[in-house]
């Protein structure tokens, strides 16, 4: 299952014809580059894909000095294809292990334990810069508009997703700290 099209054609279904720039906006407004991993490339190669299976389709070429624009809007084919692909979704298990962390704490007597303190602090670090900036994402959109209920459950689960990441880098530092 794709996201970036699931992504893609959502937003093409929801807002009507647009330029990969212009998904590319709606997406960064919304950090779909810190919860859904969507980078701008994929946005195009996706729409390209698309566009040559008929899910897709170039609705206009707009010229702008010496750049063109290339306005996509969602088909029957591509309304399909995302209802599939959003079931799909709905069944997918949302259960995400750290791998990495997992692998690096299962060879930890391996390294020096204040490298890997010092490691687990600069996660800490970035865990609470994505708590924070998520945190500003839904000021900033509340300011705006009345936040859907669906959407507030999305900023809940990554709080919580934070605070248990959080809890955990801390209670590995507290065990390390204890065998320094």
């Amino acid at each position: 299952m794709s996201t970036t099209r699931v992504m893609v054609l959502g937003l093409l279904l929801q807002y009507g014809a647009m330029s990969g720039y212009e998904i590319q906006q709606k997406m960064q407004s919304a950090q779909t580059d810190k919860w859904a991993y969507v980078q701008p490339a994929s946005i195009y190669h996706a729409l390209k894909k698309m566009d040559s299976e008929g899910i897709v389709q170039l609705e206009t070429l707009e010229q702008t000095g010496n750049r063109s624009k290339a306005i996509y809007a969602i088909t029957e084919a591509g309304k399909s294809e995302f209802s599939r692909l959003l079931i799909e979704s709905f069944k997918e298990s949302s259960v995400v292990f750290p791998t990495a962390l997992y692998t690096a704490l299962t060879f930890m007597d391996e390294a020096g334990l204040h490298e890997i303190e010092e490691a687990l602090s600069f996660q800490q670090q970035a865990i609470e810069k994505i708590y924070k900036e998520m945190k500003l994402g839904q000021e900033q959109k509340a300011e705006l508009m009345d936040i859907p209920v669906n959407v507030m459950l999305i900023f809940r689960n990554i709080y919580d997703q934070c605070e248990l990441q959080l809890k955990f880098v801390k209670q590995i530092k507290e065990e390390i700290r204890r065998n320094l």
